[in-house]
């Protein structure tokens, strides 16, 4: 599926709310936008974001003339996609939920996600506050495994998920786990960013976790991008 359409990014200023606690767009976010834009989306289309933080990539895609739904376990978030959308003049449909709890038995031409994926120390996963929109486990997959195994039911034939998410939580894993649902997957994206301040406070504890090398200062972004046959 291609098209021609051009991207616009940053998001038209004025237009996009981000208070604290809900994931302000950022370079996976651009990366994420520009695969949309090669997709072909249209009045029919019917496209899920999981994961929708401020709502940015779903007004994207509803600008397009799809139908679109977009889901995220906080409700401050739920909030903000909602009166985004509303400022922006798009309808969308906003539901509160763990990823796929919230459309079970639903299918789409397009799912979208910028999940949580960044590798912690931590245990647990929080289940408050800021760091939600970030934390993914030790390895970071915590949701990447849920949202690749959770695809092929969620996907029409034909249908297409794209993914954004950091190599250090393993890109070839990605593929591989959703090669192993029968979808074709491939890296479509990529872009090398400065690590920020959460990775930055982590730096020794990725190296000891063989997820970093000594000195690293950067994160490889990947956009995978799978489709059901």
């Amino acid at each position: 599926m291609t098209t021609t359409a051009a991207t616009r990014w940053p998001p038209p200023p004025g237009l996009l709310l981000t208070p604290p606690g809900v994931y302000a767009p950022q370079r996976d976010t651009e990366l994420l936008t520009r695969a949309l834009y090669r997709e072909d989306i249209d009045p029919t289309t019917d496209v899920l974001d999981l994961g929708t933080g401020s709502g940015v990539i779903a007004l994207q895609a509803a600008r397009l003339g799809a139908r679109v739904t977009a889901v995220d376990i906080s409700w401050p978030a739920v909030l903000t996609a909602r009166l985004n959308a509303m400022l922006a003049g798009c309808r969308l449909r906003v539901r509160h939920g763990d990823l796929t709890a919230a459309v079970t038995g639903q299918a789409y031409d397009l799912v979208v996600s910028n999940p949580p994926y960044v590798p912690s120390p931590a245990s647990r996963l929080p289940w408050r506050g800021r760091a939600r929109a970030w934390e993914a486990g030790q390895d970071g997959r915590a949701f990447v495994d849920r949202i690749c195994d959770a695809a092929p039911a969620l996907l029409r034939p034909r249908g297409v998920l794209l993914i954004v998410h950091s190599a250090l939580c393993d890109t070839e894993a990605t593929l591989r786990r959703l090669a192993g649902t029968g979808l074709r997957a491939s890296v479509t994206d990529h872009a090398w960013v400065p690590y920020g301040p959460v990775l930055r406070s982590r730096q020794a504890w990725l190296v000891r976790r063989g997820l970093g090398a000594e000195g690293a200062d950067r994160e490889e972004l990947v956009v995978i991008r799978a489709e059901r046959p």
